[in-house]
């Protein structure tokens, strides 16, 4: 099963389900553990046949084998690679767009996090989510299984310069709102500008001083107990969802 090494492996039923109904040309083999027979691998596995993607039963070890590591519950996928949206394209995504509502990521370390925050977005219906390419958790197949198949739906700019792609939000009118614990304003108490792109930073070091700097203004999650601080993706989606509860009128994105 060395085969899988061509391409990138996506874990778990919700995340192949996903490929498969979004990219099923990008999907070329589905495994499915021999241990498994219930409803929702016969879902996958209708998915595939209808996509003429070819379905293997193979044992649970061999799966364990195949993605070290990662939490497949009996449903494994290869998908060849493909191109995620590219940075000079962002611009003239913005510009398509009426009112954008963006993540921005700085610097988040954990695939799961990264995941769950994908995951977050894509339910409170953000555009986009821009990411640096470096420094942060790679979009591997912990990152897709913890989304739940939102990283196939929400389209992720990996930037090698986040300073530009953030000049780039301001160019389209896009207000930048930071996250950070010092911050003076609560999130409950202030009033939240549009079109809105938020931007978190990485686990326990939070936003990077530049990116800190280049937000338009920062907010904080008010804090009622003894904890310090959230997990990067209960703070995105507590700020995201922020936003969707101020503009309860503009329905789904």
């Amino acid at each position: 099963m060395d085969e899988a090494d061509a391409g990138e492996l996506i874990a778990g039923p919700h995340a192949v389900s996903a490929a498969l109904k979004v990219h099923p040309e990008a999907i070329d083999c589905v495994w499915i553990a021999q241990e498994r027979s219930d409803e929702r691998t016969h879902g996958v596995a209708a998915l595939a046949r209808a996509a003429h993607v070819l379905v293997r039963r193979s044992p649970r070890a061999a799966l364990d084998r195949l993605a070290p590591g990662l939490a497949h519950q009996g449903v494994l996928a290869r998908r060849r690679r493909v191109e995620r949206p590219r940075e000079e394209d962002l611009a003239a995504h913005l510009g398509r767009l009426a009112e954008p509502f963006v993540l921005v990521l700085d610097g988040v370390q954990d695939p799961h996090n990264l995941g769950a925050c994908l995951r977050s977005a894509e339910a409170a219906g953000v555009h986009l989510v821009i990411v640096p390419r470096h420094a942060r958790a790679p979009l591997s197949g912990a990152a897709a299984r913890a989304a739940c198949g939102a990283a196939e739906r929400v389209p992720v700019y990996e930037v090698a310069n986040l300073a530009r792609a953030l000049r780039a939000l301001k160019e389209a009118g896009v207000w930048l709102v930071g996250a950070a614990a010092d911050a003076p304003v609560s999130l409950h108490e202030c009033a939240l500008p549009t079109p809105t792109a938020w931007v978190l930073g990485g686990e326990g070091s939070g936003l990077r001083r530049l990116t800190r700097e280049a937000c338009d203004m920062l907010v904080r999650i008010p804090m009622f107990g003894q904890t310090e601080s959230l997990n990067v993706s209960v703070a995105t989606g507590l700020c995201l969802y922020e936003s969707v509860r101020a503009r309860p009128a503009a329905g789904p994105r």
